[in-house]
Protein backbone atom coordinates (compact mmCIF):
# COMPACT_ATOMS: atom_id res chain seq x y z
CA UNK A 1 0.00 0.00 0.00
CA UNK A 2 1.38 3.42 -0.94
CA UNK A 3 1.29 6.49 1.30
CA UNK A 4 -1.43 7.97 -0.92
CA UNK A 5 -3.59 4.81 -0.66
CA UNK A 6 -3.25 4.90 3.13
CA UNK A 7 -4.66 8.43 3.36
CA UNK A 8 -8.32 8.91 4.40
CA UNK A 9 -10.84 10.02 1.75
CA UNK A 10 -10.91 13.69 0.89
CA UNK A 11 -14.16 14.24 2.79
CA UNK A 12 -13.16 17.75 3.91
CA UNK A 13 -12.83 19.03 0.34
CA UNK A 14 -14.83 22.27 -0.08
CA UNK A 15 -16.18 22.06 3.48
CA UNK A 16 -14.12 24.97 4.86
CA UNK A 17 -13.05 28.38 3.62
CA UNK A 18 -10.87 31.36 4.38
CA UNK A 19 -13.28 34.25 4.79
CA UNK A 20 -11.13 37.12 6.01
CA UNK A 21 -7.54 38.29 5.64
CA UNK A 22 -5.61 41.20 7.07
CA UNK A 23 -2.13 42.51 7.68
CA UNK A 24 -0.17 45.46 8.98
CA UNK A 25 2.29 47.44 6.92
CA UNK A 26 5.64 45.79 6.17
CA UNK A 27 8.32 47.92 7.79
CA UNK A 28 11.73 47.93 9.41
CA UNK A 29 11.44 49.47 12.83
CA UNK A 30 7.72 49.18 13.55
CA UNK A 31 8.02 50.89 16.91
CA UNK A 32 5.27 48.55 18.12
CA UNK A 33 5.11 45.37 20.17
CA UNK A 34 4.12 42.11 18.51
CA UNK A 35 1.00 42.27 20.68
CA UNK A 36 -0.03 45.58 19.12
CA UNK A 37 0.87 44.38 15.62
CA UNK A 38 -1.21 41.22 16.03
CA UNK A 39 -4.33 43.07 17.18
CA UNK A 40 -3.97 45.43 14.20
CA UNK A 41 -3.75 42.59 11.66
CA UNK A 42 -6.55 40.53 13.22
CA UNK A 43 -8.87 43.55 13.40
CA UNK A 44 -8.23 44.14 9.71
CA UNK A 45 -9.10 40.48 8.97
CA UNK A 46 -12.31 40.73 11.04
CA UNK A 47 -13.34 43.89 9.20
CA UNK A 48 -12.50 42.22 5.90
CA UNK A 49 -14.80 39.29 6.72
CA UNK A 50 -17.48 41.38 8.38
CA UNK A 51 -17.15 39.48 11.67
CA UNK A 52 -17.49 40.83 15.19
CA UNK A 53 -15.44 39.68 18.18
CA UNK A 54 -18.38 37.63 19.45
CA UNK A 55 -18.40 35.54 16.25
CA UNK A 56 -14.83 34.26 16.69
CA UNK A 57 -14.12 31.61 19.30
CA UNK A 58 -10.85 30.02 18.16
CA UNK A 59 -7.34 31.39 17.74
CA UNK A 60 -4.07 29.90 16.56
CA UNK A 61 -0.66 31.37 15.87
CA UNK A 62 2.77 30.56 14.61
CA UNK A 63 4.51 31.28 17.89
CA UNK A 64 8.21 31.86 18.01
CA UNK A 65 10.94 34.40 18.67
CA UNK A 66 9.27 37.62 19.90
CA UNK A 67 5.61 36.68 19.27
CA UNK A 68 2.74 37.13 21.75
CA UNK A 69 0.43 34.30 22.88
CA UNK A 70 -3.15 33.96 21.59
CA UNK A 71 -5.07 34.48 24.89
CA UNK A 72 -3.48 37.90 25.37
CA UNK A 73 -4.32 38.98 21.84
CA UNK A 74 -7.88 37.64 22.15
CA UNK A 75 -8.43 39.59 25.35
CA UNK A 76 -7.31 42.81 23.71
CA UNK A 77 -9.88 42.28 20.94
CA UNK A 78 -12.77 41.23 23.19
CA UNK A 79 -12.71 37.65 21.89
CA UNK A 80 -13.52 34.83 24.33
CA UNK A 81 -11.84 31.61 23.19
CA UNK A 82 -13.21 28.08 23.25
CA UNK A 83 -10.02 26.85 21.65
CA UNK A 84 -6.53 28.22 21.15
CA UNK A 85 -3.10 26.92 20.31
CA UNK A 86 0.25 28.62 19.73
CA UNK A 87 2.49 26.48 17.57
CA UNK A 88 6.18 26.59 16.66
CA UNK A 89 7.24 24.94 13.44
CA UNK A 90 9.11 27.07 10.93
CA UNK A 91 7.89 28.33 7.61
CA UNK A 92 5.57 25.40 6.98
CA UNK A 93 3.34 26.55 9.84
CA UNK A 94 0.92 28.76 7.92
CA UNK A 95 -0.61 26.05 5.74
CA UNK A 96 -0.50 23.50 8.57
CA UNK A 97 -2.38 25.87 10.89
CA UNK A 98 -5.18 26.15 8.34
CA UNK A 99 -5.55 22.37 8.47
CA UNK A 100 -5.44 22.34 12.26
CA UNK A 101 -8.12 25.04 12.40
CA UNK A 102 -10.34 22.91 10.16
CA UNK A 103 -9.74 19.96 12.48
CA UNK A 104 -10.64 21.95 15.59
CA UNK A 105 -13.91 23.08 14.02
CA UNK A 106 -14.63 19.57 12.72
CA UNK A 107 -14.10 18.19 16.22
CA UNK A 108 -16.65 20.62 17.63
CA UNK A 109 -14.16 22.56 19.74
CA UNK A 110 -14.97 25.92 18.12
CA UNK A 111 -16.73 27.46 15.14
CA UNK A 112 -14.52 30.17 13.64
CA UNK A 113 -10.74 30.40 13.98
CA UNK A 114 -8.43 33.33 13.41
CA UNK A 115 -4.80 32.46 12.62
CA UNK A 116 -2.04 35.03 12.99
CA UNK A 117 1.70 35.55 12.83
CA UNK A 118 3.24 38.61 14.47
CA UNK A 119 6.95 39.36 14.38
CA UNK A 120 9.43 42.19 14.57
CA UNK A 121 11.64 40.22 12.24
CA UNK A 122 14.04 43.06 11.60
CA UNK A 123 14.04 45.29 14.67
CA UNK A 124 13.92 42.55 17.32
CA UNK A 125 14.63 38.89 16.49
CA UNK A 126 16.12 38.64 13.02
CA UNK A 127 15.66 35.37 11.16
CA UNK A 128 19.08 35.24 9.54
CA UNK A 129 21.20 34.45 12.57
CA UNK A 130 22.13 38.03 13.44
CA UNK A 131 20.88 40.32 16.18
CA UNK A 132 19.34 38.57 19.19
CA UNK A 133 19.72 35.12 17.58
CA UNK A 134 23.50 35.43 17.37
CA UNK A 135 23.85 35.28 21.16
CA UNK A 136 21.89 32.05 21.64
CA UNK A 137 23.86 29.17 23.20
CA UNK A 138 24.77 26.06 21.21
CA UNK A 139 22.58 23.37 22.72
CA UNK A 140 19.83 20.88 21.88
CA UNK A 141 19.23 20.40 18.16
CA UNK A 142 21.74 23.12 17.30
CA UNK A 143 24.52 20.68 18.28
CA UNK A 144 23.82 18.95 14.96
CA UNK A 145 24.39 22.01 12.78
CA UNK A 146 26.05 25.03 14.40
CA UNK A 147 29.44 23.33 14.99
CA UNK A 148 29.56 22.60 11.26
CA UNK A 149 28.89 26.19 10.24
CA UNK A 150 25.18 25.64 9.63
CA UNK A 151 23.69 28.38 11.76
CA UNK A 152 21.46 30.45 9.49
CA UNK A 153 18.82 29.14 7.12
CA UNK A 154 21.00 29.95 4.12
CA UNK A 155 23.90 27.96 5.52
CA UNK A 156 21.61 25.01 6.29
CA UNK A 157 19.93 24.94 2.89
CA UNK A 158 22.82 25.78 0.56
CA UNK A 159 24.09 22.18 0.23
CA UNK A 160 20.73 21.24 -1.35
CA UNK A 161 21.02 24.14 -3.76
CA UNK A 162 24.61 23.34 -4.68
CA UNK A 163 23.80 19.67 -5.28
CA UNK A 164 20.99 20.59 -7.66
CA UNK A 165 23.41 22.73 -9.63
CA UNK A 166 25.93 19.88 -9.71
CA UNK A 167 23.44 17.16 -10.70
CA UNK A 168 21.35 19.04 -13.24
CA UNK A 169 23.46 21.94 -14.49
CA UNK A 170 21.17 24.51 -12.90
CA UNK A 171 22.75 27.97 -13.08
CA UNK A 172 22.59 30.99 -10.77
CA UNK A 173 21.38 33.01 -13.77
CA UNK A 174 18.33 30.77 -14.14
CA UNK A 175 17.40 30.89 -10.47
CA UNK A 176 17.98 34.65 -10.25
CA UNK A 177 14.88 34.98 -12.43
CA UNK A 178 12.79 34.12 -9.37
CA UNK A 179 13.89 37.38 -7.77
CA UNK A 180 13.50 39.28 -11.04
CA UNK A 181 9.91 38.09 -11.52
CA UNK A 182 8.89 38.61 -7.90
CA UNK A 183 10.32 42.13 -8.03
CA UNK A 184 8.22 42.86 -11.11
CA UNK A 185 5.14 41.76 -9.19
CA UNK A 186 6.14 43.79 -6.12
CA UNK A 187 6.45 46.94 -8.22
CA UNK A 188 2.65 46.77 -8.56
CA UNK A 189 2.11 46.26 -4.82
CA UNK A 190 1.69 49.40 -2.67
CA UNK A 191 2.51 47.36 0.49
CA UNK A 192 5.76 45.80 -0.73
CA UNK A 193 8.91 46.75 1.15
CA UNK A 194 11.03 46.47 -2.01
CA UNK A 195 9.17 47.88 -5.01
CA UNK A 196 12.01 48.45 -7.46
CA UNK A 197 12.37 45.82 -10.22
CA UNK A 198 15.79 44.19 -10.50
CA UNK A 199 17.66 42.36 -13.24
CA UNK A 200 19.57 39.08 -13.31
CA UNK A 201 22.80 41.11 -13.30
CA UNK A 202 21.62 42.95 -10.19
CA UNK A 203 21.13 39.64 -8.39
CA UNK A 204 24.44 38.13 -9.46
CA UNK A 205 26.43 41.28 -8.72
CA UNK A 206 25.03 41.61 -5.18
CA UNK A 207 27.43 40.41 -2.50
CA UNK A 208 27.76 36.72 -1.80
CA UNK A 209 26.14 35.62 1.46
CA UNK A 210 26.60 31.86 1.36
CA UNK A 211 27.40 30.12 -1.90
CA UNK A 212 25.37 30.00 -4.14
CA UNK A 213 23.22 32.67 -2.43
CA UNK A 214 23.80 36.31 -3.24
CA UNK A 215 22.19 39.03 -1.14
CA UNK A 216 19.32 39.42 -3.60
CA UNK A 217 18.69 35.67 -3.58
CA UNK A 218 17.61 36.09 0.05
CA UNK A 219 14.31 37.27 1.51
CA UNK A 220 13.71 40.68 3.04
CA UNK A 221 13.54 40.91 6.86
CA UNK A 222 10.58 42.97 8.08
CA UNK A 223 8.41 43.84 11.07
CA UNK A 224 4.76 42.92 10.47
CA UNK A 225 1.72 40.89 11.46
CA UNK A 226 -0.65 38.90 9.26
CA UNK A 227 -3.96 37.16 9.92
CA UNK A 228 -6.60 35.01 8.26
CA UNK A 229 -9.95 33.57 9.36
CA UNK A 230 -11.19 30.01 8.75
CA UNK A 231 -14.76 28.79 9.14
CA UNK A 232 -17.26 26.39 7.59
CA UNK A 233 -18.12 27.03 3.94
CA UNK A 234 -21.87 27.30 4.62
CA UNK A 235 -21.23 30.22 6.97
CA UNK A 236 -18.82 31.85 4.51
CA UNK A 237 -21.54 32.84 2.07
CA UNK A 238 -23.24 34.98 4.70
CA UNK A 239 -20.11 37.10 5.12
CA UNK A 240 -18.68 40.11 3.32
CA UNK A 241 -16.25 38.58 0.82
CA UNK A 242 -16.23 35.84 -1.80
CA UNK A 243 -14.79 32.88 0.16
CA UNK A 244 -11.64 31.01 -0.77
CA UNK A 245 -12.81 27.42 -0.42
CA UNK A 246 -10.23 24.91 0.78
CA UNK A 247 -9.80 21.88 -1.48
CA UNK A 248 -6.98 20.24 0.46
CA UNK A 249 -4.23 20.88 2.97
CA UNK A 250 -1.10 18.98 3.92
CA UNK A 251 0.70 20.00 7.09
CA UNK A 252 4.32 19.49 8.04
CA UNK A 253 5.08 16.50 5.89
CA UNK A 254 8.71 15.49 6.18
CA UNK A 255 11.33 13.31 4.58
CA UNK A 256 12.39 10.18 6.51
CA UNK A 257 14.78 12.53 8.30
CA UNK A 258 14.03 16.21 8.55
CA UNK A 259 17.20 17.42 10.24
CA UNK A 260 19.99 15.57 8.44
CA UNK A 261 17.69 14.93 5.51
CA UNK A 262 20.62 14.26 3.20
CA UNK A 263 21.08 10.89 4.94
CA UNK A 264 18.00 9.59 3.13
CA UNK A 265 17.41 10.17 -0.55
CA UNK A 266 18.87 12.87 -2.80
CA UNK A 267 19.87 16.01 -0.92
CA UNK A 268 18.18 18.20 -3.55
CA UNK A 269 14.84 16.42 -3.10
CA UNK A 270 12.58 18.35 -0.73
CA UNK A 271 9.43 17.49 1.23
CA UNK A 272 7.18 18.39 -1.69
CA UNK A 273 8.17 15.05 -3.22
CA UNK A 274 6.10 13.39 -0.48
CA UNK A 275 3.44 16.07 -0.09
CA UNK A 276 2.30 15.69 -3.68
CA UNK A 277 1.18 12.14 -2.89
CA UNK A 278 -1.26 13.62 -0.34
CA UNK A 279 -2.30 16.99 -1.72
CA UNK A 280 -3.21 16.12 -5.32
CA UNK A 281 -5.52 13.15 -4.56
CA UNK A 282 -7.20 14.99 -1.68
CA UNK A 283 -7.72 18.14 -3.77
CA UNK A 284 -8.95 16.11 -6.74
CA UNK A 285 -6.78 18.03 -9.19
CA UNK A 286 -3.37 17.91 -10.88
CA UNK A 287 -0.65 20.56 -11.24
CA UNK A 288 -2.09 21.50 -14.63
CA UNK A 289 -5.31 22.65 -12.96
CA UNK A 290 -3.53 25.26 -10.81
CA UNK A 291 -3.78 28.87 -12.02
CA UNK A 292 -1.46 30.59 -9.51
CA UNK A 293 1.12 29.44 -6.99
CA UNK A 294 2.56 30.88 -3.81
CA UNK A 295 5.86 29.04 -3.46
CA UNK A 296 7.81 29.89 -0.32
CA UNK A 297 10.69 32.13 -1.30
CA UNK A 298 12.94 32.42 1.71
CA UNK A 299 15.51 32.14 -1.09
CA UNK A 300 15.20 32.04 -4.86
CA UNK A 301 16.26 28.39 -4.78
CA UNK A 302 13.52 27.30 -2.36
CA UNK A 303 10.88 28.35 -4.87
CA UNK A 304 12.59 26.41 -7.65
CA UNK A 305 12.99 23.17 -5.66
CA UNK A 306 9.39 23.18 -4.47
CA UNK A 307 7.80 23.78 -7.86
CA UNK A 308 9.90 20.95 -9.23
CA UNK A 309 9.16 18.37 -6.53
CA UNK A 310 5.42 19.13 -6.48
CA UNK A 311 5.33 18.14 -10.14
CA UNK A 312 4.95 21.44 -11.95
CA UNK A 313 7.94 20.32 -13.99
CA UNK A 314 10.17 17.25 -14.16
CA UNK A 315 12.96 16.72 -11.63
CA UNK A 316 16.02 18.58 -12.83
CA UNK A 317 14.01 21.01 -14.94
CA UNK A 318 13.38 23.54 -12.16
CA UNK A 319 15.93 25.98 -13.51
CA UNK A 320 14.27 25.99 -16.91
CA UNK A 321 10.82 26.34 -15.32
CA UNK A 322 11.56 29.40 -13.19
CA UNK A 323 13.51 31.15 -15.96
CA UNK A 324 10.97 30.45 -18.73
CA UNK A 325 8.56 33.29 -17.89
CA UNK A 326 5.77 30.91 -16.82
CA UNK A 327 5.73 32.51 -13.33
CA UNK A 328 5.27 36.06 -14.62
CA UNK A 329 2.01 37.97 -14.66
CA UNK A 330 0.62 37.06 -18.04
CA UNK A 331 2.43 33.72 -17.93
CA UNK A 332 0.77 30.33 -17.66
CA UNK A 333 1.06 30.12 -13.86
CA UNK A 334 2.09 33.32 -12.02
CA UNK A 335 3.90 32.83 -8.72
CA UNK A 336 4.01 35.09 -5.66
CA UNK A 337 2.09 37.91 -7.29
CA UNK A 338 2.58 40.20 -4.26
CA UNK A 339 6.37 39.90 -4.46
CA UNK A 340 6.50 37.24 -1.75
CA UNK A 341 9.19 37.03 0.88
CA UNK A 342 11.84 38.25 -1.51
CA UNK A 343 10.18 41.64 -1.96
CA UNK A 344 6.91 42.24 -0.08
CA UNK A 345 7.86 41.13 3.43
CA UNK A 346 8.80 38.07 5.44
CA UNK A 347 5.88 36.42 7.24
CA UNK A 348 6.58 32.66 7.25
CA UNK A 349 4.23 32.16 4.33
CA UNK A 350 1.14 33.95 5.65
CA UNK A 351 1.32 36.87 3.21
CA UNK A 352 1.36 34.48 0.26
CA UNK A 353 -1.84 32.81 1.47
CA UNK A 354 -3.39 36.26 1.90
CA UNK A 355 -2.38 37.18 -1.64
CA UNK A 356 -3.87 34.03 -3.12
CA UNK A 357 -7.14 34.58 -1.23
CA UNK A 358 -7.36 38.05 -2.74
CA UNK A 359 -6.48 36.73 -6.18
CA UNK A 360 -9.32 34.21 -5.96
CA UNK A 361 -11.71 37.01 -4.97
CA UNK A 362 -10.48 39.17 -7.85
CA UNK A 363 -9.60 42.12 -5.58
CA UNK A 364 -5.86 42.31 -5.01
CA UNK A 365 -4.68 45.70 -3.78
CA UNK A 366 -2.59 47.10 -6.63
CA UNK A 367 -2.51 50.50 -8.37
CA UNK A 368 -5.70 50.02 -10.40
CA UNK A 369 -8.46 52.57 -9.61
CA UNK A 370 -11.08 51.71 -6.99
CA UNK A 371 -14.66 51.13 -8.11
CA UNK A 372 -16.50 53.90 -6.27
CA UNK A 373 -19.90 52.26 -6.88
CA UNK A 374 -19.06 49.12 -4.88
CA UNK A 375 -20.07 48.76 -1.22
CA UNK A 376 -16.75 46.99 -0.48
CA UNK A 377 -13.40 48.03 -1.88
CA UNK A 378 -13.05 46.62 -5.39
CA UNK A 379 -10.55 47.68 -7.99
CA UNK A 380 -11.18 48.07 -11.69
CA UNK A 381 -8.51 45.64 -12.79
CA UNK A 382 -7.28 45.89 -16.36
CA UNK A 383 -5.24 42.64 -16.33
CA UNK A 384 -2.91 44.60 -18.61
CA UNK A 385 0.55 43.86 -17.27
CA UNK A 386 2.30 46.39 -19.50
CA UNK A 387 0.86 49.34 -17.57
CA UNK A 388 2.87 48.68 -14.36
CA UNK A 389 -0.29 49.00 -12.28
CA UNK A 390 -2.27 45.75 -12.31
CA UNK A 391 -1.30 42.46 -10.69
CA UNK A 392 -4.70 40.76 -10.69
CA UNK A 393 -4.46 37.48 -12.58
CA UNK A 394 -7.30 37.03 -15.06
CA UNK A 395 -9.84 34.23 -14.54
CA UNK A 396 -8.24 32.71 -11.42
CA UNK A 397 -10.07 29.65 -10.15
CA UNK A 398 -7.52 27.49 -8.29
CA UNK A 399 -4.50 28.54 -6.22
CA UNK A 400 -1.82 26.58 -4.41
CA UNK A 401 0.49 27.57 -1.57
CA UNK A 402 3.72 25.64 -1.01
CA UNK A 403 5.08 26.08 2.52
CA UNK A 404 8.69 25.46 3.47
CA UNK A 405 10.38 25.06 6.83
CA UNK A 406 13.53 23.39 5.54
CA UNK A 407 14.38 21.02 2.68
CA UNK A 408 13.08 18.09 4.72
CA UNK A 409 9.78 19.62 5.94
CA UNK A 410 6.95 21.38 4.16
CA UNK A 411 3.20 22.04 3.93
CA UNK A 412 0.69 22.85 1.23
CA UNK A 413 -2.74 24.44 0.75
CA UNK A 414 -5.01 24.30 -2.32
CA UNK A 415 -7.94 26.71 -2.58
CA UNK A 416 -10.56 27.57 -5.16
CA UNK A 417 -12.77 30.56 -5.80
CA UNK A 418 -15.95 30.16 -3.75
Amino acid sequence: MTDAEAMPPAYLRDKYAIVGVGETSYTRGSGMTTRALATWAIKNAMDDAGLSSGEIDGMMSYSGNDSTASPLIAGDLGIRLNFYMDVMGGGSSSEALVGLAMGAIEAGMCNTVVIFRSMNGFSQVRIGGTGARASQPVQGDSLHNVPYGWFSAGQNFSPSFMRHMYDYGTTPEQVAMVKVIHSEHASRNPKAYYKTPVTVDDVLSSRMICKPLHLLDCCVETDNATALIVTRAEKAHDLRQIPARILAVAGRVCKPRSDMHFQHGPISTVAGHYIKEIIWPNAGITPEDVDITGAYDAFTFTTMLQLEDYGFCQKGEGGDYVSSGIMRLGGRRPNNTSGGHLCEGYTHGMNMIIENVRQLRGNVDDYCPIDQSSSIEQRLHTCDYTDQQCRQVKDVNISMNLGWAMPGTGSSLVMRRG
